[in-house]
Order: structure tokens, then sequence, then C-alpha cells
């Protein structure tokens, strides 16, 4: 007879995390996550039945905590309060940030936060084709401002090249000067006011 199952789903998540945290995405494999786990990787199939599987379940504990009740504003700001959460959560684990997407459908949490987010544009009077542009346009925005701080942070080496450029490219070497001073969370909350600059207009 098989062994009783005796692994949880928040602790294939933690391995898997740890995995990823460690390592990065290319390394994450159903052996990898095994090993952290100190089990044989056959054992592993036990509890998922693959990789996809097992990132879903990292995606689902680093949104698991997001408040999805919006604060008592206009819905712009609430929208705001809504991205920055997930933004908070999902920094935390910035190798996980690509998964995001790949696994929202299959993640409770991210559905219920989709959900809430749909909810405060239908208020405002977002319908159809509108609405599902405005949540295309915030969900880009969130994954791609997250991944673009983690891959190249304006304090990063990059910046600092470019700002060293200003014989050849005066524009760009003056606003990578500028951009050094600008802290990650400024720079987001920045970014997001003009995406959501785009959604006020009628």
């Amino acid at each position: 007879m098989p062994r009783p199952k005796s692994l949880t789903s928040s602790a294939l998540a933690a391995a898997t995390l740890a995995v990823l945290d460690r390592d990065g995405l290319a390394a994450l494999s159903m052996r990898a996550v095994a090993a952290e786990l100190g089990m044989g990787t056959m054992s592993l199939y036990r509890y998922v039945a693959d990789r996809d599987e097992l990132e879903a379940l990292a995606v689902e504990q680093v949104v698991s905590g997001v408040d999805t009740v919006p604060p008592k504003a206009l819905w712009d700001k609430q929208i705001a309060v809504l991205v920055e959460r997930v933004r908070v959560a999902i920094a935390a684990h910035p190798n996980a940030v690509p998964l995001t997407m790949a696994h929202r459908h299959r993640c409770p949490s991210l559905l219920r936060w989709a959900e809430a987010v749909l909810e405060v544009l239908t208020r405002a009077g977002f319908t159809g084709e509108q609405r599902v542009f405005a949540l295309r346009a915030l969900l880009s925005y969130l994954i791609g401002a997250t991944e673009t701080e983690h891959r190249s942070p304006l304090s990063g080496m990059g910046t600092e090249a470019l700002a060293a450029m200003g014989e050849h490219f005066p524009l760009l070497a003056d606003t990578a000067a500028t951009a050094r001073t600008i802290p990650p969370e400024i720079e987001f909350r920045r970014g997001l006011d003009v995406v959501l600059s785009g959604l006020r207009r009628p």
C-alpha cells in the first residue's frame, strides 16, 4: 500500500519558493524541490503532477495574504491601493514574479484580487471592452514594473552607465542621472499614476 501523504500544500509551496529565491526560475525543477524537502524526486509526484503545479502553489502562497478589501476612497485611489498591495507581496519573491501571470487563473487569491479590482472598476462605470483594457493595463503595469524594479533597478549599474554617456546621449544621460535619486516605491507609484490617469479619460 502507498504511504499516506504527509506534506501540506504550504510546505510544498515554501520549498518551491526557497528554490526560486535562492537559485532562480531556471533552476526550478521537481528534482530541486524534492531535494529541498529531503526526499526523492519520484516521491514528490505523490503530491503534485509536475513543475507547473508547484509553480501555481508558490504563486498562491506569495499572494495569499493580500487584502482584497479596498479602502474607502475614490475609485482610482482604491485601485492604486489594491495594486500596491500585490506589488509588495510579489516583490518579496522577485524570482517568482514572472509566474504570476502564467498562473493567475489557478490561484484563488489572485482571482479574488482580480474580482475586487473589477468590482471597483464596474462601480466607476467601466464595462465591456473598456473594463477588459483597464484590467489588462493594470496587470501589465504591475508585473512589468515589478520585474523591471528587480531586474533593472534605477539604483543599479545600468543606470550608472547610462548617466555617464552624456557625450553621445545627453538626454538619456540626464534622465538616468535624475533616475538614480528616485526610490523604487516612488517610481512604482508615479508610473501607476500615469496608468490611472489614462483610465480616467472618458
